[in-house]
């Protein structure tokens, strides 16, 4: 293993704090990670293969180790931090946002702000809100605060000196703080500053304020502005009312995250608690699978990176602890300027909205993954549960046996990877006895892309039904039973795998009962790979057969499990049915005179048309066959018919 050639380095490491960096062949960062103590975290990679898919495959393509010190562990997680956006490790956790959606940027960093539609949040000094959910109403947000407070929508710049204002004004859109002597810098601060509140989802405190400057303006008998603060007011209550009724008075300022971490990858949902009230949703994923991490691991990037933008309120509710949960307080308190804490709610309201939270992740779940993927997913998640299997069965390959009274026995192969059907992998079999048989080295799913999935009454499987006995000087077969034929089968299956090195499956599935899930592990057993698990499907009851287990396991009929090792077990049925009636067809079209040394195509067409019909070659002389086709294929036709009953 790759990682062991760096021994030496990894026993010179410091004990101090910092990131280190993995390395492929090619140069390329495919894992970054912090350390409080360098030396301690990277060696124990050294003992950590099997621990874990996600680990083994790191440690797989390890080439090369550099590690970067730092005075401390929060360094060090904002260091790991950035090196992640920057280098994107394809090991790291890397989730996105739901960016597809804007947010409403007021440009504070600006002597006269405005209020404009961003796609991604910036670290500009500006503040931003969102994001909005659908799209237009960032606009009609961004278009009620100029009616409501006035802010400018232009793109002049401001100095107080022009001569007249625009439309904007006479419209009542803008409080012209171009004109310094209609609208000075304080006053359009004011606004600003109520602009934010009202982004902020404050709604409370703005409604407050525009009640103090109402009367205000009513005493100074500025009917006028007090009428439009009045208006204000108005809309900005309907509006308070309006909101969802996500609210406690015990929440105050908050983030509740909720994960959803499945097999086809990562859905966080975040909501920002504000006084109280649920003001914003974030939505947060991956778009890939994320193999062999844990939800404490993946919580820890999705804190990370979600406030690398953003602030940070005092408390953070999540649904399990993160990893180094100290380190990432420390980091949020160090950028927020205030004790920033990592909470996991057990009871109460709290919990009910972490509750909550996680209850949407699961929805944007199914929906960012497609309900019927998720679904399948959830199948896996299923089988795994219930057959106690190490990881997730995301590859299943079945085997299947197809004969009439043991003659022209075949079997079939399929794989279904992550809850779909792979027909360029299926293969089939023709099975002659153990040392004997021959593979049909056709890939592809050949004749079974349109074949009847269905056998005809004559087809069906006789289980145990012995092999007829070759003649003709040939040494007779082995007993070609269905057990031996799934033993066959398996065993040359997976000693190919060994030879080309995989990939093997997470799960071996037999269409059959005890007998052939015996018979194939005897095969895997006999290759070194009975660490392969193995579950064998009975017709009829449909019943789980498992090495392990003395009782079979009873799934529910609707039980997605079961439904989905029925599709692999039909599917493997349907092709291997479907081989099975060509092989037969071939035979009925061969003859008996195919087996006689000697005789070709050409010499049989010619002893058929000489005599009409096998019978008549059977019952003709040395003499009439020699005049046909030689005296030596003569003898061969009545020596080969002799040893015929």
């Amino acid at each position: 293993m790759a990682i062991h050639e760096l021994k030496e380095q990894i026993a010179r490491l410091p004990e101090q704090p910092g990131v280190y960096l993995y390395f492929n062949a090619d140069g390329d960062t495919i894992y970054v990670g912090k350390a409080r103590a360098l030396r301690d975290r990277v060696r124990n990679y050294l003992g950590g293969y099997g621990s874990d898919v996600k680990r083994d495959a790191l440690l797989d393509e390890i080439a090369r180790l550099e590690v970067i010190v730092t005075d401390s562990v929060v360094e060090a997680l904002a260091l790991e931090n950035n090196l992640i956006k920057q280098r994107s490790p394809k090991f790291n956790i890397l989730l996105r946002d739901d960016k597809n959606y804007p947010y409403l940027q007021l440009t504070t960093n600006e002597a006269f702000p405005r209020v404009l539609v961003a796609r991604r949040v910036e670290r500009d000094g500006s503040f931003y809100a969102g994001p909005f959910l659908p799209a237009h109403f960032a606009r009609k947000t961004m278009s009620l605060t100029h009616r409501l407070f006035g802010i400018r929508s232009c793109n002049e710049v401001i100095t107080g000196k022009r001569g007249r204002p625009c439309l904007e004004y006479d419209i009542k859109r803008c409080i012209a703080p171009c004109v310094d002597t209609i609208c000075t810098a304080d006053e359009y601060s004011g606004a600003v500053g109520m602009t934010q509140l009202f982004l902020e989802g404050k709604n409370d405190e703005l409604v407050k304020t525009l009640r103090t400057r109402m009367l205000d303006a009513a005493a100074g008998e500025r009917f006028e502005e007090a009428a439009q603060l009045r208006d204000a007011m108005r809309t900005v209550q309907t509006l308070h009312d309006r909101q969802q009724k996500m609210a406690t008075t015990e929440l105050g300022h908050r983030d509740v995250f909720g994960l959803k971490l499945g097999p086809a990858g990562v859905a966080l949902q975040v909501f920002q608690v504000r006084s109280g009230r649920v003001v914003e949703r974030v939505e947060l994923g991956t778009e890939d699978a994320i193999v062999g991490s844990r939800e404490g691991e993946v919580l820890a990037a999705a804190i990370q990176q979600f406030y690398e933008l953003r602030g940070a309120p005092p408390e953070i509710h999540v649904t399990v602890e993160p990893d180094e949960r100290e380190a990432l307080e420390a980091w949020l308190t160090d950028r927020a300027g205030r004790r920033v804490k990592i909470v996991v709610p057990q009871r109460g309201e709290k919990r009910g909205f972490v509750d909550l939270a996680n209850r949407n992740a699961a929805l944007a779940y199914s929906t960012r993954f497609n309900q019927a993927r998720a679904a399948q997913y959830d199948a896996l998640e299923t089988l795994q549960h219930v057959l106690a299997l190490p990881t997730l069965p995301r590859r299943i390959e079945c085997f299947d046996i197809s004969t009439i009274q043991g003659s022209e026995t075949v079997a079939s192969m399929v794989v279904c990877e992550d809850g779909r059907m792979r027909r360029a992998e299926y293969r089939k079999f023709r099975i002659r006895g153990t040392g004997r048989s021959v593979l049909d080295t056709r890939e592809g799913h050949g004749p079974s892309a349109s074949a009847d999935g269905g056998g005809a009454p004559s087809e069906v499987k006789n289980r145990g039904a012995p092999a007829p006995v070759e003649e003709g000087g040939a040494p007779p077969a082995v007993r070609n039973d269905d057990f031996a034929a799934m033993h066959e089968v398996v065993l040359r299956r997976y000693r190919k795998l060994l030879e080309h090195g995989g990939p093997f499956p997470d799960l071996v599935l037999i269409d059959g009962g005890k007998g052939q899930l015996t018979a194939a592990y005897a095969a895997l057993e006999e290759l070194g790979l009975a660490n392969l698990v193995a579950v064998g499907i009975a017709k009829k009851e449909e019943l789980l057969y498992t090495r392990d287990r003395e009782d079979p396991i009873a799934l529910a009929a609707t039980d997605p499990a079961l439904l989905l090792v029925q599709r692999i077990r039909d599917e493997a049925h349907r092709f291997a049915v479907t081989f099975h009636r060509r092989a037969r067809a071939m035979r009925d079209l061969r003859s008996e005179l195919d087996h006689v040394p000697g005789v070709g195509p050409r010499r049989r067409k010619t002893l058929l048309t000489t005599f009409g019909s096998l019978a008549g070659v059977r019952r003709a002389t040395r003499e009439e066959l020699a005049a046909v086709v030689g005296a030596k294929t003569a003898d061969a036709v009545l020596a080969f018919f002799a040893s015929r009953p």
